[in-house]
């Protein structure tokens, strides 16, 4: 299939693969530092962005497998990867395939147990509804730092510093995603394919699972269930972010992604 995706930079490929209902556009806060010390591929995901949906079942595992065939064709096997959130689940899934090299994978979905499962999705299917309901309103709410602090209070920690323009594509992608809630309910239900992790001393290349101390998307309890499921993953705690990283403390995470990739 046909990815649209952003390609800048020079130096040693580095794959960035975004998070559920966003685009490669969630990464411009870390695009500069990124760029000018590797070559930077950007995807928009099937069924998100640009990038049209998966014909047929949509899951992290077929999400992977298109992943697959994109890297196979642009000859990039091996390429480290850095994910977010859906996509930082997605790159641990590629790591357990053998397909990319270093890999840093930030507050990765698809670790809820127990009640964490139908109360995640329940809001999750909540926000998404309400996103697209009042999209009319979006310009306005993402224009100025108290509308953005009510519309992203639960995946930033100070989100009234947040680009306004980015937030309002980020508002604008996830309404229009086709892919969003069958990917949901993959994720958070886990009822599909991925479910494994890796022996301790199969992986080859250094794994990171990094995450904010204030994620209350997913929250940080999950980390070590991440860790136990790749114990040779090594984890990294953004002390003073929320779900994304990138956004909230994008010099430590360029230089995160820098450092394990370099």
């Amino acid at each position: 299939m046909q990815f649209n995706y952003y390609r800048r930079g020079q130096g040693k490929p580095l794959l960035l693969i975004h998070g559920l209902g966003s685009s490669w556009r969630s990464w411009t806060p870390v695009l500069a530092d990124l760029t000018a010390q590797r070559d930077v591929i950007a995807l928009d995901l099937p069924g998100f962005g640009h990038t049209a949906p998966l014909v047929g079942k949509r899951s992290v595992a077929t999400l992977a497998d298109a992943v697959t065939d994109f890297l196979r064709v642009h000859g990039l096997l091996g390429i480290d990867a850095v994910g977010s959130s859906m996509g930082a689940r997605l790159v641990l899934e590629l790591a357990r395939r053998g397909v990319v090299g270093a890999v840093v994978s930030l507050d990765p979905g698809g670790f809820q147990r127990g009640w964490e499962k139908p109360f995640y999705y329940r809001t999750g299917q909540f926000s998404l509804a309400m996103i697209r309901l009042f999209q009319p309103l979006m310009p306005t709410l993402t224009a100025n730092p108290i509308g953005r602090s009510v519309v992203y209070a639960q995946y930033s920690t100070h989100p009234w510093t947040l680009d306004a323009r980015l937030s309002l594509i980020e508002m604008q992608t996830y309404a229009a995603a086709p892919s969003a809630h069958d990917l949901m309910h993959d994720l958070i239900m886990q009822e599909g394919d991925v479910r494994l992790g890796t022996p301790k001393g199969s992986l080859t290349k250094r794994v990171v699972i990094g995450w904010g101390r204030h994620d209350r998307v997913c929250l940080p309890r999950q980390a070590h269930r991440a860790q136990a499921l790749f114990p040779d993953a090594t984890l990294h705690w953004f002390e003073h972010s929320g779900h994304y990283p990138q956004w909230d403390m994008p010099a430590e995470t360029a230089q995160l992604i820098l450092d394990v990739t370099r």
